[in-house]
């Protein structure tokens, strides 16, 4: 199995001290649009290639950076440096050609580090609650008046791009430990909302998975911020717990965020804090319990950051949230439909919570689950076998490959057996293709009913094709 390289000596900082040509390859990317998108509005020279056009890139259009549709050796002919990511093959044209001519190429988190050093930059890591707990903290920042810029890993619901850009100095970066990107960022600032076992195809083991988390707040010359209720967050914590820059948060008496209360409501959550003596009280339009944490570490870094607590809270009560997280799709013979990105055990169980608090849900929760990623079920398919169990029914179908290769006798069905082997009461439907999973949710569902679909491939169009069949 692979074990975890860090590439931090293999990539020399380009530095973006001076005005730079910067070619983007895959713009219209998730991952790649926030940062052309910075690069721009920090006055670089930008340019970009994608293989379709989109809202995306026609929204990066709008800021005049000039993009390609379809990839062309001479694209990056008058570039400083051509950023790509771990989704574009080496063999594509413009990497050849790049490297042919000698131009600077670098790794989509080479950009991020380099964006770090020509800001004051602010990493939001862990293994859950990331994107989340970024965007609330931009939130924040903003209300503070502290004006941030942000690279955040999903679209905010009203802003297109995943990214803002500010006037002040400050960077929120949502930053990925899963292909090494974490370990090359000189943040300045930290926060790690949890660890959990994930990407053991890169890590190689947990141990090296929580390593790389001690070594990124290690590293921290600033804030950092942790979670005192995390188990596997505990030497962490102990480690840094003399650090007067150290911030904990949690439901534990000795959090220097702790939560006291949380309840779900009509329109989220109520979540009640106290914050160094002082009681802090948010209307969050966000369901969960886990959301009261996400809240609680953006809060805790935005008051390390010098903002006022209840002014921060009280900046959050319109989030507009985040794509793909709890997102209602509408309905379906009176049963409401929910989207989310939750692909992990705990962010399964947490999302199905969720989804019982739902002011509508008077019938069942239908959890329809795609797993993702090959090497990830044949890990860790034993890990799901208890997260479902506040769902009435689970529908678990075939595993999304997101790039990786197929593995002999790995599929859906170790999750759906793994379910069956600790629960035999379950209710647990095995529907390996998209037209069975649309048949099998479309016979269960009833008024009254919520049914919420998870998973980080393209389960995301399953609410649209469930309605599509009922029409």
């Amino acid at each position: 199995m692979p074990q975890r390289v860090s590439r931090r000596e293999s990539e020399p900082l380009i530095s973006l001290a001076e005005t730079r040509r910067c070619h983007v390859v895959g713009i219209g990317g998730p991952g790649m649009s926030p940062i052309a998108l910075i690069l721009a509005k920090d006055g670089h020279v930008v340019t970009g290639s994608d293989m379709h056009e989109s809202a995306v890139t026609r929204q990066l259009r709008s800021l005049g950076i000039q993009i390609s549709i379809g990839h062309d050796a001479s694209l990056v002919h008058n570039a400083d440096v051509v950023v790509y990511s771990t989704a574009i093959p080496s063999d594509n044209v413009e990497l050849v050609e790049a490297r042919n001519r000698g131009i600077a190429l670098r790794h989509r988190s080479g950009l991020l580090a380099s964006l770090c050093v020509s800001h004051n930059s602010i990493g939001v890591a862990g293994t859950h609650g990331k994107t989340t707990t970024s965007a609330l903290l931009v939130r924040m920042l903003s209300a503070a008046g502290l004006e941030p810029s942000s690279i955040v890993g999903a679209v905010v619901t009203d802003q297109g791009i995943g990214a803002t850009s500010g006037s002040g100095e400050l960077l929120v970066l949502e930053a990925d430990e899963s292909d090494g990107t974490l370990d090359v960022l000189p943040l300045d600032s930290v926060i790690v909302t949890n660890v959990d076992v994930d990407h053991l195809d890169y890590f190689g083991s947990f141990d090296d998975v929580k390593a790389c988390f001690e070594d990124v707040v290690e590293r921290a010359t600033g804030v950092v911020v942790l979670n005192q209720d995390d188990v596997h967050s505990a030497d962490i914590v102990k480690k840094n717990a003399a650090r007067k820059s150290c911030i904990t948060f949690g439901f534990h008496h000795a959090s220097t965020v702790r939560i006291l209360k949380w309840a779900p409501t009509d329109l989220g959550s109520a979540v009640e804090l106290q914050v160094r003596g002082q009681v802090v009280t948010c209307e969050l339009p966000l369901r969960g319990e886990h959301n009261a944490y996400n809240l609680a570490a953006a809060l805790a870094m935005a008051m390390g950051l010098g903002a006022d607590p209840q002014v921060a809270c009280d900046s959050v009560a319109d989030f507009p949230g985040v794509s793909r997280r709890f997102t209602e799709r509408g309905e379906f013979r009176g049963a409401v439909l929910i989207d989310d990105y939750a692909h992990l055990p705990a962010e399964i169980a947490a999302a199905i919570a969720a989804a019982r608090t739902h002011p509508r849900c008077t019938g069942r929760v239908i959890a329809v689950f795609q797993p993702n990623r090959f090497h990830r079920i044949a890990a860790m398919a034993d890990a799901y076998a208890d997260c479902f169990m506040n769902a009435d029914v689970a529908v678990v179908t075939d595993v999304y490959a997101s790039g990786t290769e197929r593995i002999e006798g790995v599929t859906g069905e170790l999750v759906v057996n793994a379910i069956r082997a600790a629960h035999p009461q379950a209710e647990v439907v095995w529907a390996p293709t998209r037209t069975d999973i649309v048949n099998s949710v479309a016979d269960l569902l009833t008024k009254g009913d919520v049914c919420i679909s998870m998973g980080c491939g393209d389960i995301e169009t399953f609410p649209d094709d469930l309605t599509a069949a009922g029409t």
